[in-house]
């Protein structure tokens, strides 16, 4: 005797071997012997054998129409065996019988199943229900093909247009749109994002890039609302300096500039004075709101997006010839030993006498113009007695740091003849030495300041966002620590209060030392262990690090356009480690299979041999000298 049973939702045959009232012993046409419960039987039999059953009635199931069993079927529950008598009419045989089982079991839609063996048909409204959404979904799939066939054919069907951003930053699996987007792709073997842009979905990659950042990060556009309008500070003292601001010649945000004055006996005054933006951007104001959700400005090639709206940058910044409301920090300081003997900071305005730029003055303020007492350049009567303070100063903290300060690698300052959305615009990337003079003063001064505020914060039991490194690695945090690459006791970002958060965050605290004095505990902005100022810090870090993230993408993007609007297909390169090399004239990394065991430095040719700018991917390869081929 053989028999048909209902193994967890399949159907199976076996022959039978032995039984009780419980359970039957049987044996499966491979010939593995197992127990199963009589509850699982549904039909027992003699012929065909039990490996021919199935597939015939497989076979026989797919000649009988479906939508006529339901309209012979009893409206309520019943049996298999019940069914196959009523549909042919006669006592069925067992291959007639599971033949119509597979047809029922197969139909979902006409047939609920109810137990082993045992089924109800759909009720007409569901059913109907059923069935339209079958055509529904039949005809969203051959729609799914035709948009497939379309991307493949390198069309874009409207549909995908209107979604193509969402496919590639937010997509939403159920849709249409994104099925047919990942058919065509797995069909093709490229990315959502090659197989749009080869579609015509942007312009070009460079599009692709900005699209898609602005679209994660500034939803709502980039610009700001409406403000009203902002306090002048007129009621300020007007401080008596001649100070200047070193500055890229691309820089708007001015946030500092810095004065000399001799005092007797080898003594200077410097004055460093940084914009003061916290006197309008006050805590929870709208503008503070703003600032805060971008905690940064972003700097990429040709563009900014500025943390702060053009009417507050136009207010504050230290531009040349206009009073300006600043934070300035006064040092007492001997001109060579270093020594500082006094400091104190001031509320007040300035005007600076000019603003000047690196790219007018570094070739005439060289290392040789400044270590010669007698030469004479722009701006010496400023710039002398600054270098001679910076020298003494940098080797106060090299002391510290017990070794001297590495400062030979170049940035690279880039800039475009054309608007920042064109990939045609060309780009132009410049090298600046960090070394050189008017770096050094300035980074020197902005050092000192971002060393003394802090002090003063610390000292003055006021809390701030204080910077720190131990044990190679950078912190910020509510408490003063050393930072031990700069070779300070103490640090704190407070020198770009227009540009960054944190160094707005601690003006404020600043400024309120500045009006209160002692009094300025009680009635700063931020007191001592709040937890908005730990959520500031995390959202910064957060933040910047997006921000450095994108500009660092971009900056590839456009050392990529740089090697192609010049046709450069062989360049020199400098050996980092490893397979990394970094070419000479430009900033761009790249990693080279294969090369030479070379040291870390070394200069060596490669050739480009392939560029990708949507993933910003490099292919070079090493081309030896002469005398190693």
């Amino acid at each position: 005797m053989f028999l048909l049973y209902d193994d967890a939702g399949s159907f199976k045959t076996a022959t039978i071997k032995s039984e009780t009232e419980a359970s039957l012993q049987v044996e499966a046409p491979t010939g593995k012997r197992s127990k199963i419960k009589r509850a699982q039987c549904i039909l027992t039999f003699t012929e065909p054998s039990p490996e021919d059953l199935l597939p015939q009635a497989q076979a026989m199931a797919q000649d009988i129409d479906v939508a006529f069993l339901w309209e012979v079927a009893a409206k309520d529950e019943f049996a298999i065996g019940e069914l196959a008598a009523d549909y042919y009419g006669h006592a069925p045989s067992a291959l007639e019988t599971a033949a119509l089982l597979c047809c029922v079991h197969e139909a979902p839609l006409y047939f609920h199943r109810r137990g082993r063996g045992m089924y109800r048909a759909a009720p007409p409204e569901i059913l109907q229900a059923a069935l339209a959404a079958q055509q529904k979904k039949h005809e969203q799939a051959q729609e799914q093909a035709r948009w497939a066939q379309a991307l493949l054919a390198g069309q874009l069907p409207d549909a995908i247009a209107q979604a193509a951003l969402s496919l590639v930053t937010r997509p939403d699996k159920n849709t249409q749109a994104y099925k047919a987007l990942e058919l065509a792709c797995q069909q093709s073997g490229a990315t959502p994002e090659a197989l749009l842009l080869q579609c015509g979905a942007w312009p070009d990659a460079l599009a692709l890039h900005r699209t898609r950042f602005l679209s994660n990060n500034f939803p709502k556009g980039t610009g700001f609302g409406a403000l009203e309008p902002l306090a002048a500070h007129d009621d300020l003292p007007l401080a008596e300096v001649t100070a200047y601001s070193v500055d890229d010649i691309s820089t708007t945000e001015i946030d500092d500039a810095i004065s000399v004055h001799a005092l007797t006996d080898g003594w200077l005054q410097i004055g460093i004075h940084v914009a003061a933006p916290a006197l309008g951007v006050t805590r929870h104001s709208e503008l503070d709101q703003w600032a805060r959700q971008r905690m940064s400005t972003v700097y990429t090639p040709g563009e900014k997006i500025p943390m702060q709206p053009d009417e507050v940058i136009e207010r504050y910044s230290l531009v040349a010839g206009e009073p300006t409301a600043a934070l300035s920090l006064y040092i007492e300081a001997h001109g060579q030993t270093g020594e500082i003997r006094k400091h104190e900071t001031r509320v007040e305005r300035i005007a600076v006498a000019q603003n000047l730029r690196h790219n007018e003055l570094d070739a005439q303020i060289t290392l040789a113009a400044v270590s010669d007492p007698q030469a004479s350049f722009a701006y010496d009567h400023w710039v002398k007695p600054l270098w001679s303070l910076t020298q003494a100063w940098l080797a106060m903290r090299e002391q510290r740091r017990g070794k001297p300060e590495s400062n030979q690698r170049a940035d690279y300052n880039f800039y475009l003849d054309g608007p920042a959305d064109d990939r045609n615009s060309v780009i132009h990337i410049q090298a600046r030495h960090r070394d050189s003079p008017l770096d050094r003063i300035v980074a020197e001064c902005m050092i000192q300041a971002n060393r003394l505020w802090a002090e003063q914060l610390a000292s003055h039991k006021l809390t701030g966002i204080f910077r720190s490194q131990q044990a190679a690695r950078v912190r910020m945090g509510t408490h003063a620590l050393p930072h031990e690459a700069i070779g300070v006791d103490t640090y704190a970002w407070c020198t770009s209060p227009l540009r960054r958060y944190v160094d707005l965050v601690n003006q404020r605290q600043l400024l309120a030392l500045a009006q209160h004095g002692v009094s300025a505990p009680l009635i700063a902005p931020y007191q001592p262990r709040e937890d908005d100022l730990f959520a500031v810090i995390n959202e910064f870090e957060s933040q910047y690090s997006t921000w450095a993230d994108y500009q660092r993408q971009m900056e590839r993007y456009w050392c990529l356009r740089w090697l192609a609007q010049r046709a450069v297909k062989q360049c020199q390169a400098t050996i980092l480690r490893d397979q990394l090399v970094r070419l000479c004239d430009i900033p761009l990394v790249l990693e080279i299979a294969d090369l030479p065991s070379l040291q870390r430095g070394d200069e060596i040719t490669i050739e480009i041999l392939d560029m990708d700018e949507l993933t910003l991917a490099v292919s070079a390869r090493h081309v030896p000298l002469a005398s190693e081929a």
